[in-house]
């Protein structure tokens, strides 16, 4: 879990099960297992630089549009940036230690088998030097189930009550007989609202004014769907806060909006941005071939992570008829050709994903055994018996004679489901209509998915099947999935390094119904509920990593979506101005641990 994901996606924090629940003795930090990585009076955490060089400005790129600065409710576009630089979470989770919670609101935890406490700092306040309080807390907490998106009703759903003891100390009390072990790390990474500043205002409304934080900037300046401007706050309470030394070194970060990730390269090269992550792999190969790379004016670099691979992906809406049929969905992903994007568009940079938490160590993998095929056991006679005796592998492309065959076994498959060629078209023969559907994406990923369409387009027009792909605007593209408008769509989920209690958002029955929620495939299956159940529930890693493993292998076996690819690293370029921490952690693109070179 990386903590600037919870502002990208929703507050989208993903983290397993806790153990150890005792008596409410305070404690330093909230540790999944065992013994935290930093204790004894730490003073930073290792991927940042606590001598970093303070000053300067940096212009990032961002993508797409904004109407809003709350990122946390149903409604509009949010600049997310705004409460990721100028919020404070309860705790902090460092991306070298995820399954712990280090102090930042609150200096010390409690936790018992009834509630997590939190004792806040007698240091911490807002940006008007108000002091925050048990009340912003829970009006925090009240806002987000309360007007929030639906995913927090869903994610904070364990929650009994939420109780003030004193200005500075704050109890979250759990439902009788929940076992939800993830709650109280998922509470501490909460951001903190000023209840004051909130008086008179709808939370569930889009605003354009920033909200009061107690964060590390303040929003100097911004233009609707233009750009965002932070200048850094010389008085933040945390600046000194172990957690909090090394980051954030600039004294102005600049945020332009584009449309289109391609526009950034040349904005790059003729300095109007500083730093630029590349995501597509023909650019990154050919597009940075200048004078400006080869004299180091520019530096590119690949980063190395050990993030989970985002789940990028063609996700099938199962509320069209059309979907309903597994045998379809499987059909349809046997005429996607990854090796041949990999070879001649991908330049073998991109590894095609095989599970739902690609690069965790948690893939299904094989037939199912040990613990995994016990908990499956239970399931047998309501699953199909290919979970048990077909491993879970992507269709391979190597030659014209796999081709065919590929193509061959989609006729076969549609053939089952009721489908076959009449005047050349792939026709339901109960309700004569040919099988066709549209495939949408966005603007912001430019013009690239068309190369990729292409041939992916043709060969399902060679099984008969009419597909149209369409590149909507950012807004336009977000208002047909809030609404479950599309047949097919190019979507990227973020998965945790340690997924929990979110994956109930993605992929459970509740959430399938709701208007923004996450679950856009619109997933019902009884059997993934009950494995979403036993993974946040279960009481040890053992049991947790199986459950995982159990949960990736039903999904897979459903073709809820047809897999994309990922990188095994993150690739950036910068002025050679900026400089950033050295170090062996795989802690991936941290942009705010960076600093302009002394004399620069």
């Amino acid at each position: 879990m990386a903590k600037n994901k919870t502002v990208k996606f929703f507050l989208l924090v993903a983290l397993a099960l806790f153990s150890g629940r005792g008596l409410a003795a305070e404690s330093d930090s909230i540790a999944l297992y065992g013994s935290p990585k930093y204790g004894g009076g730490w003073q930073h955490f290792d991927y940042a630089d606590p001598d970093a060089r303070k000053g300067g400005r940096v212009v990032l790129p961002a993508y797409g549009t904004f109407d809003n600065f709350n990122p946390f409710i149903f409604k509009g576009i949010a600049a997310t940036q705004v409460a990721a630089l100028t919020m404070d979470s309860l705790a902090v989770v460092p991306d070298d230690d995820i399954t712990t919670a280090y102090p930042l609101i609150a200096k010390k935890f409690e936790l018992t088998d009834e509630y997590v406490g939190f004792i806040l700092d007698e240091r911490a306040r807002f940006a008007d030097g108000s002091e925050i309080t048990a009340d912003d807390v829970i009006f925090s907490y009240r806002s987000l189930v309360e007007k929030g998106s639906p995913l927090y009703k869903i994610y904070y759903a364990d929650v009994e009550r939420a109780e003030k003891l004193n200005p500075r100390h704050v109890r979250f009390y759990f439902k009788k007989g929940s076992s939800n072990k993830e709650l109280p790390l998922i509470l501490s990474q909460m951001l903190i609202y000023s209840a004051k500043d909130w008086e008179g205002k709808d939370f569930a409304k889009p605003y354009l004014k920033a909200p009061l934080g107690s964060g590390p900037y303040v929003l100097a300046d911004f233009q609707t769907n233009k750009y965002l401007v932070f200048r850094r706050n010389p008085d933040y309470w945390a600046k000194d806060l172990p957690a909090r030394k090394g980051f954030f070194n600039f004294d102005e970060i600049r945020y332009d909006y584009y449309q289109d990730t391609t526009v950034t390269l040349q904005a790059l090269f003729s300095g109007n941005i500083d730093i630029r992550e590349e995501y597509i792999a023909k650019i990154w190969a050919t597009g940075y071939d200048n004078d400006k790379i080869r004299n180091g004016e520019i530096v590119k670099e690949e980063i190395p992570h050990s993030e989970t691979a985002r789940l990028q992906n063609f996700a099938f809406n199962l509320r069209r008829p059309q979907f309903a049929d597994r045998r379809v969905r499987e059909a349809v992903g046997l005429a996607f050709n990854f090796e041949w994007a990999k070879k001649n568009l991908f330049y073998n940079q991109y590894e095609r994903l095989n599970s739902y938490f690609t690069n965790s160590g948690m893939e299904a993998t094989g037939l199912p055994q040990g613990r995994e095929l016990e908990i499956l056991e239970q399931y047998r006679g309501r699953l199909p018996e290919s979970v048990f005796t077909v491993p879970p592998a992507n269709p391979v492309y190597t030659d014209y004679l796999s081709a065919r065959e590929n193509l061959r076994q989609a006729v076969a498959l549609l053939k089952e489901a009721g489908y076959d060629f009449v005047d050349g078209k792939m026709t339901n023969l109960k309700t004569g209509r040919p099988l066709s559907f549209e495939i949408l994406s966005n603007s912001a990923n430019g013009s690239s998915f068309t190369r990729v369409m292409l041939p992916f387009l043709k060969n399902l027009e060679k099984i008969g099947i009419k597909a149209t792909f369409r590149n909507l605007e950012v807004n336009v593209f977000k208002n047909r999935l809030d609404n479950f408008d599309f047949d097919i769509a190019i979507i990227t989920f973020p998965i945790s390094r340690l997924p929990g209690n979110e994956q109930k958002e993605f992929w459970g029955s509740a959430s399938a119904g709701v208007s923004g929620s996450f679950n856009l495939i619109g997933i019902k299956n009884p059997v993934v509920d009950e494995l979403l159940d036993g993974m946040v529930a279960a009481q040890s890693k053992e049991d947790y990593q199986a459950y995982i493993r159990a949960l990736d292998r039903v999904l897979l076996n459903e073709h809820y979506m047809i897999m994309q690819w990922y990188a095994p690293h993150k690739q950036v370029a910068y002025h050679n101005r900026f400089a950033h921490p050295e170090t062996s952690l795989k802690v991936g693109f941290q942009p705010y641990t960076w600093w302009i070179k002394e004399n620069e």
